[in-house]
């Protein structure tokens, strides 16, 4: 079975995932000693004042969006792939646990593009 879609979508994904990990640990060892500095006593003002950018909820809201996107790909990958094998909406649906009206919008999205459809 040769390459497709739905595997370089997966692919993506498990990069994020390691990359998000990495992340993430850094994050929380960043919150650590933020909370280590308030227990030895200084104020929310010299340790917000003193944090290094990306603060650790930057590092969080950039892990959460590159997921998020990460994810909504291979969802839509996973949909078309399921619907290049014959597999109809309503049982995609059933698999991904949302209705069939969503996947009916996963598939628009992510419906390949012929010189055709701009025409029309």
């Amino acid at each position: 079975m040769g390459e497709d879609t739905a595997v370089r979508a997966l692919e993506q994904l498990l990069h994020e995932i390691d990359r998000c990990a990495v992340e993430l640990q850094d994050a929380r060892e960043r919150a650590e000693r933020l909370l280590a500095e308030r227990r030895a006593g200084h104020t929310w003002l010299e340790i917000v004042s003193a944090e290094a950018r990306p603060l650790v909820v930057e590092r969080i809201s950039t892990v959460l969006s590159s997921l998020s996107g990460a994810g909504s790909s291979w969802r839509r990958a996973q949909a078309r792939a399921l619907q290049q094998e014959r597999v109809s909406i309503n049982r995609i649906a059933t698999l991904f646990g949302v209705t069939r009206q969503r996947i009916s919008a996963l598939l628009r999205e992510s419906a390949p593009r012929t010189p055709e459809d701009a025409v029309g």
